[in-house]
């Protein structure tokens, strides 16, 4: 078959023609994390409506007490919605977050909108100092070990921070919220040990939380920044008589927080997670210590409500993170089409 000159000009034309709108990589993965999004909230909230129905017992009955008079239990459950058929619950319930509708409170027949608006800000408060805190001491700390530590200097450095570092991340939250209230609380005296009532109420909620994940985050940090202090344009830096601290800080730190902001983000939401156990501990007025009072008094709406909040939180936080790395390194969203 004979190829023609023209058939080779517009053949030419079409390769040189710029790719359409679907075809770019940030269109395609915006479109994939979007729908990923949506997929995984649809999983939530299909799981937090099932919770209800699969919890042993009547939740009205529970809520309202063994002597409840039968005529007002069944007037509760009527009210609720929880006679129709489960089919027609569900259409009501995704109706209802639709238009900002979470139900209402079983025990102080309040909106639940309002519980959780009422103790949301506490919680958020709480889980982003701690982050902010675990950030601000891990990433010094592991690019300084990085630092010192490269090419095999540094090992009884090392091996103290490691195992240091591996006991620290072991310890439960609840636990180091445990013994700061004992130190600082009880036998010093210094900080108060309840309540978000004032500034220094949150230094030991917050070192509660922040102190596992910043020795998890360092040594990520440290690992990455003796990778990336070995590689050809680090050496070509130093070759050019560059200033150390510049090459560490603007060439080697950015490419090695990489794998640190993507643990960084589930840290975050775990932060987020673990506000349940610290807040009971220090009585913090948040979602935390309202979703452990509200599962014992069986106020299943408001336990419905706060499990889908901490899931969209999680999620939320992934894609943000996802989105940021995508800024960080644009190459990746190109492998991924």
């Amino acid at each position: 078959m004979t190829t023609t000159p023209t058939r080779v000009l517009a053949d030419a034309a079409a390769s040189a023609a710029p790719p359409s709108w679907w075809e770019q990589p940030w269109v395609r993965f915006t479109a994939r994390r979007a729908v990923r999004l949506l997929v995984s909230v649809w999983v939530l909230v299909t799981a937090s409506f099932a919770m209800i129905h699969l919890i042993p017992g009547d939740p009205v009955r529970g809520a309202l007490g063994p002597t409840a008079p039968a005529a007002l239990v069944e007037a509760r459950r009527a009210a609720l919605g929880l006679d129709d058929p489960l089919p027609v619950q569900y259409l009501h319930y995704l109706q209802g977050l639709v238009t900002g509708d979470l139900g209402t409170s079983l025990l102080s027949q309040l909106p639940v909108v309002d519980v959780v608006g009422q103790r949301l800000p506490a919680t958020l408060a709480l889980a982003v100092l701690a982050f902010l805190a675990s950030v601000a001491v891990a990433v010094p700390l592991g690019t300084l070990l990085g630092v010192l530590t490269r090419r095999g200097h540094g090992r009884r450095t090392e091996l103290v921070f490691t195992t240091s570092s591996i006991v620290v991340a072991t310890i439960p939250d609840f636990l180091i919220g445990v013994a700061l209230v004992y130190v600082f609380g009880v036998e010093l005296g210094w900080l108060p040990v309840a309540g978000n009532a004032s500034p220094e109420a949150y230094v030991l909620p917050v070192l509660s939380l922040a102190v596992g994940p910043a020795a998890i985050l360092a040594r990520i940090v440290r690992v990455e920044m003796v990778s990336v202090l070995e590689a050809d344009y680090i050496r070509t830096a130093r070759a050019k008589r560059l200033r150390a601290r510049r090459i560490h800080l603007r060439h080697a730190l950015p490419n090695a927080l990489t794998s640190a902001l993507t643990l960084g983000g589930l840290l975050l939401g775990s932060m987020v997670a673990g506000t349940v156990l610290v807040e009971n501990v220090f009585a913090w007025p948040g979602l935390g210590s309202t979703i452990v009072s509200s599962i014992l008094s069986k106020d299943y709406p408001v336990v419905q409500a706060i499990v889908l909040v901490y899931g969209l939180g999680v999620l939320l936080v992934n894609t943000a993170v996802d989105v940021a790395l995508a800024l960080l390194d644009p190459r990746s969203m190109i492998r991924e089409g």
